[in-house]
């Protein structure tokens, strides 16, 4: 099943890419009043970009392998919802339709590149819009405008081509699911201006509102059909992760002990176990199905997260030898969640080759047959570091800033540009 899916220094939300290596201004020190704590030097809180390296990490290994338990181990969706929050909370500091149009500027380009492609490979493969029986007509030409800017579920053919063609028969459905986390995304930045009104006058109702909708929604009291349904589902679902990524900023929850967040956060999420045990979906404990034990489990889980959130200036220890590649991963955030199960799905004709190799045995044959997910995942890496060099650029050039070609943080990464 395709997934649904801080400090303030940290732009978490996959349309928003810092750029690394750029020196920052230092604050002019100033004698304190009274003795305290050094002052914080200003940067990047690392903390959060592992998180959302984790995040994006985690989604790629769920689609390859569909593993339900990754959903619990790790709720990647509620994760990177809380960060983007967080930022956008940060960024309405400024004048809110100018915040609004930056961050739709920053995710457009790269869905255009995207969507490029995708439908460019569907109508080769003989896809029609306007006979689709799901979107035919005229209302299947106007939807494909959510491939342009993603307001609604853009539409996609549940079946192109053949089992035993290229590419599996499903791979378009594949290669667009993952678009409905732009849309929801798309919805949260519209709304932020007014639910951080609402949070900063009423924080603790604003801050439990979405979970009492998603639970108004789970059990029957009201049902919504269609994509509509789908997309108030998934705003519910992880409106409570965005407004805690504002209680973060904010810092609300800095205020509430330790003790006493861990102690509300751990019954909400033995709720939502408990919730998941009754009501399986077709994948058994897969929280994606679930959505109000998906809403619980997250909200306790990012409670916990950014109680316990050590604000690193740098990774620490042993996490240090993993820096470029979470200076990478943050800085091609949108690139990597946008094309991974398309590339994904590439692996399959990559891999199928070797079947065509003049010494491979039935042995060999049955060995790769084993193991053919776990090949699939080998080659997905290398496929995504090839369209980073190749598509990860127009994140730059969205966001205002000089393309850059691996922006990992290396010496040589900083400054090189794609000529």
């Amino acid at each position: 099943m395709t997934q649904r899916p801080t400090a303030a220094t940290t732009p978490a939300d996959p349309t928003s890419t810092p750029s690394y290596g750029v020196p920052q201004q230092r604050e002019q020190p100033t004698a304190p009043e009274s003795p305290g704590p050094p002052a914080r030097k200003p940067g990047r809180d690392r903390y959060l970009d592992l998180l959302r390296t984790i995040a994006l990490v985690r989604v790629v290994v769920y689609h390859l392998f569909g593993w339900a338990w990754l959903t619990v181990v790790f709720p990647s969706m509620g994760v990177m919802f809380a960060l983007a929050g967080s930022l956008m909370a940060r960024s309405l500091k400024r004048p809110a339709l100018g915040v609004i149009r930056d961050r739709i500027r920053r995710l457009l380009p790269p869905l255009w590149a995207f969507s490029a492609v995708a439908l460019t490979l569907m109508f080769l493969g003989g896809w029609n819009p306007t006979k689709d029986p799901d979107h035919g007509g005229t209302w299947g030409l106007v939807e494909l405008l959510n491939y342009i800017v993603p307001l609604g579920a853009p539409p996609y053919p549940w079946s192109l081509g053949s089992k035993s063609g290229l590419l599996e028969n499903t791979w378009a459905v594949q290669a667009a699911g993952p678009l409905w986390y732009l849309r929801a995304y798309l919805w949260f930045v519209i709304a932020s201006p007014l639910l951080l009104w609402a949070f900063r006058r009423v924080p603790w109702a604003t801050l439990l509102a979405p979970l009492a909708l998603t639970a108004v929604l789970s059990t029957g009291l009201v049902t919504i059909p269609g994509e509509t349904g789908n997309a108030v589902s998934d705003f519910a679902v992880f409106g409570g992760c965005w407004v805690l990524g504002f209680a973060h900023h904010e810092g609300l929850l800095r205020k509430i002990p330790r003790y006493l967040a861990v102690s509300c956060a751990a019954p909400l999420m033995a709720f939502g176990i408990w919730w998941a045990s009754g009501h399986k979906g077709p994948d058994g404990w897969d929280l994606n199905d679930i959505p109000l034990a998906q809403a619980t489990w997250s909200f306790g889980f990012v409670v916990i997260l950014l109680q316990y959130s050590p604000s690193w200036q740098e990774l620490p220890g042993r996490l240090a030898r993993w820096d470029r590649l979470v200076t990478l991963s943050n800085n091609r955030a949108v690139t990597i969640y946008l094309w991974h199960n398309l590339l994904i799905m590439a692996t399959v004709p990559l891999i199928d080759q070797v079947y065509e190799l003049p010494f491979m045995s039935d042995d060999l044959v049955s060995a790769l047959d084993s193991t053919y997910n776990l090949w699939m995942f080998v080659l997905v890496w290398p496929l995504i570091g090839l369209t980073i060099l190749l598509m990860g650029w127009i994140e730059d050039v969205a966001a205002k800033r000089g393309p850059r070609v691996w922006p990992d943080g290396g010496k040589g990464g900083r400054g090189r540009r794609r000529g």
